[in-house]
């Protein structure tokens, strides 16, 4: 049994230690919005923050974590109160997603370089978000973080 801080909210799991991460939050916690993509923290479309950094959830097992280690998926990624995150905004506005699959994990995974960096350069940003979109909407997701980050270059 795993005691997880998942979202502001100590959980049980039942879970082998070996257990990935990303199966304990879909299967046990019941929260499907992180996915799973490629099983060997290639794809990106697992992403999670641990206290605050991206971190891909399929190749991390339960026991890497204790509770003191706040997990926020994407289902806690908007502040409290049900407003939505910059990027959120930024991806409905722009239309960023094409089939959304791996969205969620790219959301995460600018989240979490927009809280390390909140102006990141356009170089800083293809440096950092390294996740795989089956769909090659990369310049919308590029588009979305500049907007979210205020730093939307026109043209």
């Amino acid at each position: 049994m795993a005691k997880l801080n998942v979202n502001g909210r100590i959980l049980d799991v039942a879970a082998e230690d070996d257990t990935p991460l990303l199966w304990a939050i879909r299967e046990q916690i019941g929260l499907t919005g992180t996915k799973y993509g490629c099983g060997v923290a290639q794809c990106g479309a697992c992403t999670v923050h641990v206290d605050g950094q991206a971190v891909r959830s399929c190749a991390m097992p339960v026991s890497a974590f204790t509770e003191a280690q706040k997990i926020v998926t994407i289902e806690g990624l908007a502040p409290m109160g049900g407003a939505q995150h910059a990027l959120q905004k930024a991806w409905v506005e722009l239309d960023v997603p094409q089939c959304g699959f791996c969205q969620s994990g790219m959301l995460m995974a600018a989240a979490a370089l927009l809280a390390q960096n909140p102006r990141p350069s356009e170089a800083e940003i293809r440096s950092e978000i390294t996740n795989i979109c089956r769909c090659g909407t990369y310049n919308r997701v590029l588009a979305g973080i500049q907007r979210a980050a205020g730093t939307a270059t026109s043209g």
